[in-house]
């Protein structure tokens, strides 16, 4: 366990607590904590790299807080009736597919590495984007004209475009490596 792990490790317990807060209808309490899990995100990675601290640990854990975070944050929005269902769907199945196609080659004893893509990585941006912009109005109704509407349909159609052409991406790296034995 090193610095970098442990802020890792702290995004992914405030996971709970984030969607504890939204659900308790204080969405602007939430937003504050959004963005303090993305600051450690933000942080976690370059910390590691400075210090000489890159663990398989964190290479792992990493991930697995951003998935646990966005797809907690979009499921209970959805609930919620502040993010459209459709965006919901893309997303959640988008991360299922990218879960189940790692155990998947993981069985089949063919582990791969996934190193994201470029598109991946706007995807993510864009789906952090889209929570924040949704977060923002939700909790901040006063100044909710902030962010308009179409901007909001426009980062969700942002995410819907990155999220389908990401997953397909995984998927034809999961065919070539699973069915050629490219193994990591």
């Amino acid at each position: 366990m090193n610095i970098p792990n442990i802020i890792t490790l702290l995004r992914l317990v405030s996971v709970p607590l984030i969607i504890w807060v939204i659900l308790q209808d204080r969405i602007d309490y939430a937003f504050g904590l959004f963005v303090l899990a993305g600051i450690s995100d933000a942080i976690d990675g370059p910390l590691a790299r400075w210090s000489g601290t890159v663990s398989e640990l964190g290479k792992v854990l990493d991930p697995i807080a951003d998935k646990a975070l966005l797809v907690s944050i979009y499921i209970t929005l959805g609930i919620q009736g502040g993010m459209p269902s459709w965006v919901v769907i893309l997303v959640v199945s988008r991360d299922v597919l990218i879960v189940g196609g790692i155990i998947l080659a993981y069985l089949l004893d063919r582990p791969l590495e996934i190193n994201p893509s470029k598109v991946s990585k706007i995807n993510t941006a864009s789906q952090i984007a889209l929570a924040a912009m949704v977060m923002f109005n939700l909790g901040f109704k006063g100044m909710a004209h902030l962010i308009q509407p179409w901007a909001i349909e426009a980062m969700a159609i942002l995410v819907a475009v990155t999220t389908v052409l990401s997953g397909t991406l995984y998927v034809l790296t999961w065919i070539r490596g699973v069915a050629h034995g490219d193994a990591a």
